[in-house]
């Protein structure tokens, strides 16, 4: 645990300059190698989660999205169907109230 923390500190110290091949050469043993590929095995794993996690998202993201056009579509020609219907019948008002007249 110990190693680990510090061989955190020394990736973490060495954000600076020539990253990798300082990391590299911080590296002194087998078991800090060793240790530094379980902590970047971790972080890949870690992020390859968290990744299929956002895709997920944006996925059902973009099918909400399709479904909400589609939902607005459908209100746009009902709402356009009204107002032909409105039209119609405002011109029989009309024809109705000329033929009173």
């Amino acid at each position: 645990s110990a190693q680990i923390a510090d061989l955190q500190q020394k990736l973490l110290d060495a954000d600076n300059g020539d990253r990798p091949r300082q990391r590299w050469d911080n590296i002194a043993t087998i078991l800090e190698a060793k240790c530094g590929l379980k902590y970047l095995l971790g972080e890949l794993v870690s992020s390859k989660v968290q990744e299929s996690k956002l895709q997920s998202s944006l996925e059902q993201s973009q099918t909400s999205c399709s479904e909400m056009q589609k939902m607005l579509i459908e209100e746009r020609n009902n709402t356009a169907e009204l107002e032909a219907e409105l039209q119609n019948q405002i011109l029989v008002q009309e024809q109705q109230h000329q033929e009173k007249v």
